[in-house]
């Protein structure tokens, strides 16, 4: 799993029909300091995620390994909204 930021939706009214109704939003994987770290991708959320938050996410196979995301075609799966970082013992994030 790795760190991203979640900094957009992405609307596509015409898509295969196995992504009807699954929210798609912008990624901008980040440290675990909240610094960029990679391009920007777009993901399938599984969890409920919002515009801001700071998430979890999969790529690759595993991305399909949710029960959202289970034989549809994915390549990035939001797993999990994050609450806190701590890096040896020291909190590098913690949600508001």
């Amino acid at each position: 799993m790795q760190v991203a930021r979640v900094i957009g939706d992405v609307v596509a009214t015409i898509k295969a029909p196995e992504l009807g109704g699954h929210k798609l939003l912008v990624l901008q994987p980040v440290t675990p300091d909240r610094q960029s770290a990679g391009r920007t991708l777009v993901a399938v959320d599984a969890v409920g995620a919002g515009v801001g938050e700071v998430v979890l996410y999969c790529s690759g196979s595993s991305a399909r390994q949710t029960q959202v995301t289970q034989n549809r075609p994915v390549d990035a799966t939001i797993m999990a909204i994050v609450d806190e970082i701590a890096v040896g013992g020291e909190r590098r994030f913690v949600k508001e």
